[in-house]
């Protein structure tokens, strides 16, 4: 600031009035920049507003689909623990298959060599004891029913076994149907049904997924905006602190130009009001009147008393 006391009265009002044009400019660029900030914040809250939104809509989308995926492997376990036990039920039944078809072909093979039933065979034998034991026969015939007899018994050793054989093939065709893992359940229709019920919250989540990309794309593109707008404000924000700081600096300025020109018309007036009162003295002690105005400057300055 320049002395204000080496100045002139014209060059300090020529001073002010420059002062004054400039603090009305800066003034009048800080209202520009404010209005502006303000309408960027205007949009700006409602970027924030539909960005926290798109958000918040993204976190319930994510917290359903995660339930769904939660689902879906729920079912997958159980479907995979049906596939274990229908793996299990058919390996099973392989092994009864194959250890009753041994069997089977292990008492084909004696009902070969017996031909008959057990009780059949045993009538047959015993009937022929009794002649072996008890008939009065030729030397020949006891030979030959001797014979048939080493035959019947190895036919009836055989039927014997063939019937142990038999009884074994049914002990392990009901030991297998009882056993069996998943014995009663349509298992394969099971399995279906919880596959397609897999594959609805499988498809449920994906398009769950595909919607909040979409959704999350927009929240991204609001917070760009609201990055974008940042950029803008800055500049706007980083003008307002110095151009207000300038402005208390000129009004300061201004403020002791204002106080010296005070002072100036102050000498000025008090001048003049001696001039009043010696022209109103004069006026007095000639004439012995005066105006209200000379009564007035004469009582102000103690001249005259009522």
């Amino acid at each position: 600031m320049t002395d204000a006391s080496s100045i002139s009265e014209k060059d300090l009002k020529l001073k002010v009035n420059d002062l004054r044009t400039q603090i009305a400019r800066d003034e009048k660029e800080l209202r520009s920049l404010f209005n502006e900030l303000r309408l960027h914040r205007t949009n700006m809250g409602e970027l924030k507003e539909k960005r926290d939104a798109l958000n918040s809509q993204v976190k319930e989308m994510v917290t359903k689909a995660r339930e769904l995926k939660g689902k879906r492997d729920e079912v997958n376990a159980k479907i995979s623990e049906l596939k274990n036990i229908k793996n299990a039920r058919m390996s099973a039944s392989q092994q009864a298959s194959d250890a009753i078809a041994k069997l089977k072909a292990e008492r084909d093979a004696l009902n070969q060599v017996s031909r008959g039933t057990v009780d059949i065979i045993s009538k047959a034998y015993f009937a022929e004891l009794d002649t072996f034991l008890n008939a009065d026969v030729p030397l020949q015939h006891e030979i030959d029913v001797f014979g048939r007899l080493l035959q019947l018994d190895e036919r009836l050793r055989a039927a014997m076994q063939a019937d142990e054989v038999h009884k074994k093939i049914q002990e392990t065709y009901d030991s297998t149907m009882s056993q069996q893992p998943g014995t009663g359940e349509n298992i394969g229709s099971t399995i279906k049904e919880l596959a397609d019920v897999s594959q609805q919250h499988h498809t449920e989540m994906i398009d769950l997924y595909k919607k909040i990309d979409e959704v999350r794309k927009d929240a991204d593109l609001c917070h760009a905006q609201i990055k974008e707008k940042f950029g803008v404000t800055e500049p706007l924000r980083a003008r307002i602190d110095p151009l207000k700081q300038r402005i208390s600096l000129l009004r300061d300025e201004l403020n002791g130009y204002l106080e010296k020109l005070n002072d100036i018309q102050l000498v000025k007036d008090e001048k003049k009001q001696q001039e009043q009162r010696i022209v109103a003295k004069e006026k007095l002690e000639k004439t012995g009147k005066m105006s209200l105005q000379d009564l007035k400057v004469l009582m102000e300055n103690g001249d005259l008393e009522l």
